[in-house]
């Protein structure tokens, strides 16, 4: 137990170090004169998850990279199924910080490459779903089709249905950038086809909504049918705190803009869960309704000089 406080030690003074670097990492996670042992090891890893989220809290998110690379050893020393889970929950703490610090791909391909060294081809395929949201992301949609078309291949062979719905969405995506509709609504209702057979985390499953809705509205006009879709989506990003809630908000008034309501969006944001979000997103949604509505082009202008 003394190397199991020495590790402690360690975790408390990296999480509160003002210079964050490679060596104190390195002590952190493969402590001297420490022979590990399985209390040692689960002690060092629920720390190192500690000092990640700790980084990612702190938008530390190059030094958060730096110890993704750095700590890679230490997987060698859990099983294949605590490691992959552990890479993806650093890499998603990683990702999820949206810093565009430039290192996104390079991260994600170098975790992949290590994922096919060690033949774990669970987590390569989790990283490489990744991977495609990030290209997505990033508006390379040639490198995101490319690797969707292998990906969905090998996802349909097998077990893990949650994340061929996530690529088969990210696909749907994709498609609709390039506004090749036809496509897109082919790989959204495949997506929504194998989430029927499937339990789908609420997030995801607003996320197929979503998606929905901005196809009805993008492609077939259909405002009506969107606001439906957009309002389900909101309730499920709602439902765990998920701040792509305040977007569906958004689509659902922009859907009474169009539908020729703008009444109706002063009435939306005034109930018990919009008035979580009301900002300048909303404030400036509601905007664009009062100029709508008195059909004045001075004023939406205005709008959009504003935000």
């Amino acid at each position: 137990m003394a190397g199991a406080a020495a590790v402690l030690n360690g975790r408390d003074v990296l999480a509160h170090h003002g210079n964050f670097n490679v060596d104190i990492a390195k002590q952190f996670v493969f402590p001297k004169d420490v022979q590990p042992d399985e209390e040692l090891i689960r002690v060092k890893e629920q720390n190192l998850l500690d000092l990640a989220k700790t980084l990612a809290d702190s938008g530390k998110a190059k030094e958060l990279a730096t110890l993704i690379k750095v700590t890679r050893p230490f997987l060698g020393l859990v099983s294949k199924a605590k490691a992959t889970k552990l890479v993806r929950t650093l890499v998603d703490l990683f990702l999820d910080m949206e810093a565009s610090t430039g290192l996104e791909v390079d991260l994600c391909l170098e975790c992949i490459e290590w994922a096919k060294q060690e033949k774990r081809n669970y987590l390569r395929q989790a990283l490489e779903a990744r991977l495609i949201s990030l290209y997505y992301d990033t508006g390379k949609y040639t490198e995101a089709l490319n690797l969707g078309c292998v990906l969905l291949k090998e996802l349909k062979k097998l077990d893990d249905k949650n994340l061929l719905v996530e690529v088969q969405l990210l696909e749907s995506k994709v498609y609709h950038c390039l506004t090749n509709f036809p496509r897109a609504r082919a790989a959204l209702t495949a997506a929504r086809t194998t989430a029927n057979g499937i339990y789908c985390h609420p997030r995801l499953q607003a996320a197929l909504d979503l998606q929905s809705g901005i196809l009805h509205a993008a492609d077939e006009k259909d405002f009506k049918t969107a606001f439906s879709y957009f309002f389900e989506a909101f309730e499920g990003y709602e439902s765990v705190d998920d701040p792509k809630a305040v977007i569906s908000l958004k689509y659902m008034l922009l859907s009474k803009i169009m539908l020729g309501d703008p009444d109706d969006v002063t009435s939306l944001t005034m109930g018990k869960l919009a008035m979580k979000y009301a900002g300048i997103d909303v404030d400036a949604m509601k905007a664009i309704a009062a100029a709508n509505s008195k059909r004045s082009l001075a004023e939406f202008q205005e709008v959009f000089k504003k935000v």
